[in-house]
């Protein structure tokens, strides 16, 4: 009997000692998964873009008349999958400058406008939706702060008007990764719409050196799709060369606001070009080492 209850202490020793070690050692699948979490490689889509193509504007503080011309547009896209969860969110931050030169129908006059944007969005993204295979659906929040001015020097009182509004509202891109020629080709569709925000506006014949007298009512409205539509949407294709990548497609704005008894809107449909890369920093001496998560395949 004291045999039987000395080797069941033992048993029981030995049983807690297992436990013991075991509680002590570091889980071996947990551990796989921290070192692939940490180990993760994210390049940046980084991209220069130059768009080229028309453009319609109309701002009835200095004109009643839509004036027609050319848009240019110089823009940067930095692109990357998120520190956590790499393989479900995104971040992408998109910067660029707008100048149009429009004219009037008889073509004697002639109106610039001149735009600086920024725009920040965090998409969740999904793999293989619907089955279908090498694309991606992304959506998510976005903010946006865009300003700038339009200038028309024929008019005798106000030449200028300022133009600035900052905005939330959602982006989404759907991504299509195939090959042309062995190499890697993403199509992509991308949409950005704000729902509201805040935006400037003067009011109706009131002049610029009336609001720097100090007359400052009536000139911060609350933006929303009963006074104010903003939707910027592209269709492009990236080829991948080797280390650089090139790009082709098409952008289209469309901007409108209406508030103090003043239309505007600003219509561009531009061929898009670009060219950059997928870019890694890596520390000093170090190797890329770990799995690979692009933002776009």
């Amino acid at each position: 009997m004291r045999a039987m209850r000395s080797l069941a202490t033992i048993r029981l020793a030995a049983a807690a000692l297992v436990l013991a070690a075991s509680a002590a050692l570091p889980a071996h699948g947990h551990e796989q998964e921290c070192d692939t979490s940490t180990q993760v490689l994210r390049p940046v889509v980084s991209m220069f873009t130059l768009d080229v193509g028309h453009a319609s504007l109309l701002d009835t503080y200095m004109t009643p008349v839509a004036y027609h011309g050319q848009n240019v547009r110089l823009g940067y896209e930095h692109f990357q999958a998120t520190g956590f969860a790499p393989l479900r969110w995104t971040r992408q931050l998109e910067v660029g400058v707008d100048y149009d030169h429009t004219r009037n129908p008889a073509g004697n006059h002639t109106m610039h406008s001149l735009m600086l944007e920024g725009r920040w969005s965090m998409m969740r993204r999904w793999f293989n939706p619907g089955g279908l295979r090498g694309t991606q659906l992304m959506i998510g929040p976005m903010t946006q702060l865009r300003g700038g001015a339009i200038y028309n020097g024929n008019n005798s009182n106000n030449v200028a008007t300022a133009k600035i509004h900052w905005a939330v509202g959602f982006n989404a891109m759907a991504v299509w990764n195939t090959r042309l020629l062995g190499r890697r080709l993403s199509l992509r569709y991308e949409g950005s719409l704000p729902v509201a925000g805040v935006f400037f506006s003067p009011d109706y014949d009131e002049a610029y050196y009336e609001i720097y007298e100090g007359n400052h009512r009536g000139l911060v409205h609350l933006g929303w799709w009963g006074n104010r539509f903003d939707f910027t949407h592209a269709l492009t294709a990236d080829w991948r060369l080797g280390g650089t990548t090139l790009r082709l497609g098409y952008r289209g704005r469309i901007e409108t606001s209406w508030v103090n008894h003043i239309n505007t809107h600003i219509f561009t449909h531009a061929l898009v070009i670009g060219i950059g890369g997928e870019l890694l920093s890596l520390r000093h001496g170090k190797k890329p080492r770990g799995a690979v998560v692009s933002p776009q395949y």
